[in-house]
């Protein structure tokens, strides 16, 4: 898996405010409808710009507990929001969380689920968390939806290859509300959220995965450096020559958990 380090924080940080992730981030937030005095949780809360923007929406009467297992993330996040009283920072994961039974009004988890080994327990965790009738929403990208253009297929199989080692699941979206179902809970909607580049943004999300991918391929020794790295000139070439095409998709999953609890 990925290691969040103070590199890896920074390369996230860039792209986290640019064009393609504030839309996909934005999907999230619309989807939860965050209002003012709700207790809201951030569960894999990374650098914390989500957890700033339901600050805002939650007001000085609401609560914002921001969740991460890594400490430079929560260092960036804690910079990011120390304006805001209302929003305090926990260590910790999905599958465990620090905190009493339905303490929230709602959570939120924004491709965290797919770094979970167990899915069934961390749905059933952060849903522990909520009270009866919260809101629960989850988003995660589809890697079945991935589309890359290489005129080097193979070398670009790798790649990606590499990459899905470095999550637990690439295929979240399609599987998670039927569990929730399962367990008695209601799925109120499944939003797709597409990112298309066909220009290699600097700020977009390819250009952060071209700089991960790269790094970890080399890292965990599945493509040797040389390798990785004519792979990522490669696109760039590609951009230079009008040729570059990328697209992944988003899903954002709403759901309210079982009881007769209406959340406001």
């Amino acid at each position: 898996m990925l290691t969040f380090d103070a590199e890896v924080t920074r390369i996230l940080d860039n792209a986290y405010q640019g064009a393609d992730i504030t839309r996909r981030r934005r999907a999230s937030f619309d989807a939860l409808k965050p209002g003012p005095g709700e207790a809201i949780l951030d569960v894999g809360c990374g650098n914390g710009l989500l957890t700033r923007e339901l600050a805002r929406a939650v007001g000085p009467e609401g609560q914002i507990i921001g969740i991460d297992p890594s400490d430079d993330m929560l260092s960036v996040a804690k910079e990011k929001c120390g304006a805001f009283d209302q929003v305090s920072f926990l260590r910790g994961v999905a599958t465990d969380l620090p905190l009493d039974d339905a303490f929230a009004d709602k959570a939120v988890s924004v491709q965290v689920f797919e770094y979970t080994d167990d899915i069934r327990a961390a749905a059933a965790e952060v849903l522990r968390c909520i009270k009866p009738g919260g809101m629960l929403v989850i988003s995660d990208l589809h890697f079945g939806s991935f589309i890359w253009f290489s005129d080097v297929p193979d070398r670009m199989e790798r790649m990606k290859s590499s990459r899905d080692q470095h999550f637990a699941s690439g295929s979240i979206p399609e599987r998670l509300p039927a569990l929730l179902r399962s367990e008695g809970h209601l799925v109120e909607d499944v939003v797709p959220v597409t990112l298309v580049d066909h220009r290699l943004n600097p700020d977009g999300v390819a250009m952060m995965m071209m700089h991960l991918m790269r790094g970890f391929a080399i890292d965990q020794g599945h493509i040797d450096a040389a390798e990785a790295q004519a792979w990522f000139d490669q696109q760039v070439a590609l951009a230079r020559d009008g040729r570059f095409f990328f697209s992944i998709t988003q899903f954002v999953c709403v759901a309210r958990k079982s009881g007769l609890q209406e959340v406001s």
